[in-house]
């Protein structure tokens, strides 16, 4: 009663009272309320329950709060017919179907399981180490998780079991555990009374580094079970699951009143964060207030007491409820609209229907995506393009991890007890492009680049987990090679060096000392050409002959031939007259035409019935000698003949053909 939890509770429940029979005024019955504190002690909550049975004759126990209480109360519970109704009981060792008169209006734990594992095979995990507390509540999630991970090809390769009630040393030595182990994805499973402190002392530790993943189930939320602000800035880069509670006008209303009365009942304290146990103890009450009413009509209120001497330590002196039963069906079946959403308890207990993921980030828990049983991970509750079930890194909105990263962890590391890979490196004056050293002017801070360190990064990047290192320029104290690369490699036989990277050759002398890799590099002559393209795939190849100075040439001879004879014939033959643009042309198509008909000798044969024959008159050689043979394709009655044609064989209207007319 005293803890910050059991009074979000207390004040939720009196605010359920006074909001129920507000509304319903007219009703007959009003919920009793006898408190009882056990504090945290198993037998001291059982006697609380059979005073409350025997003196008071209760009909309905509201709590106990943990799972631990719960397990034998509900045994007096079953013996007497009355309701176990438990808010905060979530272990999935407590089944309603096996216990008749227990009721769980809350969450079973199990019910993330889904969650979690979609978690780690989203980010592609396979081992895990569960960190939880030695409790019911700690120790009832195990076997789930098992399976759950098993499903997803992934295991849990450690358990870090945390004592009840733990000092500080006790978390520091299981702390140390988690340091010698190669897993670095850590799923804590513990109530905020204990987590609280662990997630502080792992702080502490230096263990919230970029390398190292936590997830947390739903007890660890701040808005399940609220956690102190130090502890939450010890939390920086968590993921966590919890259950999904829609939005409403209702459950902000009630936010809001909720605050105003904290306040006036504690104004010595710090106003807390409305906890998720305590909407379902709201939502509890009002369904305890409901059902009531309709069990007073069918039922009897009082107890049937056996015919035993009275004796507070003879269990079987407690009486048999007659209004017990009744009271248990008809909150079984009751169905209603609550702050925490929809109150039904199917076998016996609520069902979730989804789960968010949440990433710590500052002073808040921002909400990167969804998981249901149907559609999986998601980065919203209803997509609706989205129909079949998946789990990947995709689905969720990217996340901060610890150390302020972006970048997920790889879940795997050599352990190194806090120590790092030392890599030493060589500095050279010329040729760099290996491995290249910098250092900055102003902090004296080295950069390294080059080949070899991309390789190497390249290399650890691949691997499926990481491997804390650091560089170690081998220099002196002018910051110049300290010796030899052979002397180099000889610090790793002495153990100075882990290992060596940069353009180190592989002979025969050094690997009698040390290992060497794979050969990433070969090492020998070379030759290095000048690129010619294939010019064969050119469409201007064929002006490869000619040189440019060539070609201008000989374009400029054949326009100045052209022109000369135009210079020499325009005045004695018509043809080389008219327009410009007429002259011109003919200037070019002559230059032209020297090109395609060549002047050549050739030989000339024509038959006795050729027309060339019947217009000469005369008959035509075999044999022409060259000097009276003009070589031109002539149309004579329509046939074309070209061959040797002697001067004057045609007559035309003209009796004299010019040379260039030819």
């Amino acid at each position: 009663m005293n803890s910050t939890h059991g009074k979000v509770v207390m004040s939720c429940i009196s605010m359920a009272l006074f909001d129920f029979y507000d509304v319903h005024t007219h009703y007959h019955t009003r919920l009793s309320l006898h408190i009882r504190d056990p504090e945290d002690d198993v037998v001291d909550a059982a006697l609380a329950v059979l005073d409350l049975m025997e003196n008071e004759e209760v009909h309905a126990i509201l709590g106990p709060e943990w799972s631990s209480q719960t397990e034998f109360v509900i045994n007096l519970g079953v013996k007497a017919q009355v309701p176990i109704i438990s808010f905060s009981a979530t272990s999935p060792s407590l089944s309603p179907r096996q216990r008749r008169y227990f009721v769980r209006t809350a969450y079973d734990d199990s019910s993330q399981v889904g969650a979690l594992a979609a978690v780690v095979q989203a980010y592609g995990w396979r081992e895990i180490t569960l960190v939880y507390e030695d409790t019911d509540y700690g120790n009832g999630l195990v076997p789930y998780l098992v399976d759950a991970f098993q499903e997803v090809d992934a295991r849990i390769s450690y358990r870090s079991v945390i004592p009840a009630f733990p000092e500080d040393i006790d978390i520091v030595k299981e702390l140390n555990k988690l340091l010698m182990t190669q897993t670095r994805v850590f799923l804590v499973h513990m109530t905020a009374l204990i987590g609280s402190r662990f997630f502080v002392l792992a702080s502490e530790a230096g263990m919230m580094s970029e390398e190292i993943a936590w997830i947390v189930t739903d007890g660890l939320s701040s808005l399940l079970d609220p956690v102190s602000s130090k502890a939450l800035d010890s939390m920086q880069g968590v993921l966590g699951v919890r259950p999904h509670v829609p939005r409403s006008e209702s459950r902000t209303e009630f936010g809001e009143r909720w605050k105003k009365i904290y306040a006036e009942r504690n104004p010595h304290e710090e106003i807390a964060d409305l906890s998720l146990f305590g909407l379902w103890a709201y939502d509890t009450v009002t369904a305890l207030a409901f059902t009531g009413e309709m069990a007073w009509e069918h039922a009897k209120s009082r107890y049937l007491k056996p015919n035993t001497s009275r004796n507070n330590l003879n269990f079987s002196s407690i009486g048999i409820s007659e209004m017990g039963p009744k009271l248990l069906e008809k909150i079984l079946s009751i169905k209603f609209q609550g702050l925490s959403g929809e109150f039904h308890l199917p076998n016996g207990e609520l069902q979730p229907i989804a789960f968010e993921i949440f990433n710590v980030a500052g002073q808040r828990e921002e909400i990167i995506g969804y998981w249901t049983s149907a559609r999986g991970l998601s980065p919203e509750l209803n997509p609706s393009t989205k129909a079949v079930y998946t789990a990947t890194a995709n689905d969720l909105k990217p996340p901060v991890w610890p150390g302020g990263t972006r970048k997920p962890p790889k879940g795997w590391v050599v352990p190194m007890l806090g120590k790092k890979l030392r890599i030493g490196v060589p500095v050279k004056d010329g040729f760099r492009e290996f491995f290249k050293i910098e250092w900055d002017p102003h902090t004296g801070v080295p950069s390294y680049s080059g080949f070899s360190h991309d390789m190497f990064l390249a290399v650890l990047d691949a691997l499926p987990f990481a491997i804390p290192h650091q560089y170690i320029p081998y220099v002196n104290e002018s910051r110049q090679i300290a010796g030899t690369y052979d002397d180099m490699l000889y610090q790793i036989k002495l153990q100075r060096f882990d290992a060596v990277v940069g353009d180190t050759t592989i002979v025969a002398n050094r690997s009698s000392y040390i290992d060497f890799t794979l050969p990433y590099s070969e090492s020998g002559v070379a030759m290095v050409v000048a690129i010619k393209d294939d010019e064969r795939r050119n469409m201007w190849i064929f002006l490869k002959p000619l040189s440019w100075t060539l070609w201008v040439t000989s374009g400029l001879a054949f326009i100045l031939t052209g022109y000369f004879v135009w210079l020499l014939e325009h005045r004695t033959n018509e043809e080389f007259r008219g327009l410009r643009s007429q002259q011109i042309g003919l200037i070019i198509w002559f230059s032209f035409s020297t090109l395609v008909f060549a002047h050549i000798c050739g030989r000339a044969r024509v038959d006795k019935e050729s027309p060339l024959r019947r217009i000469s008159g005369r008959i035509v050689r075999e044999r022409i000698s060259c000097e009276t043979i003009q070589f031109r394709p002539v149309q004579i009655d329509s046939l074309w003949f070209a061959g040797g044609i002697p001067r004057g064989a045609i007559e035309g209207k003209r009796k004299r053909r010019s040379v260039g007319d030819l």
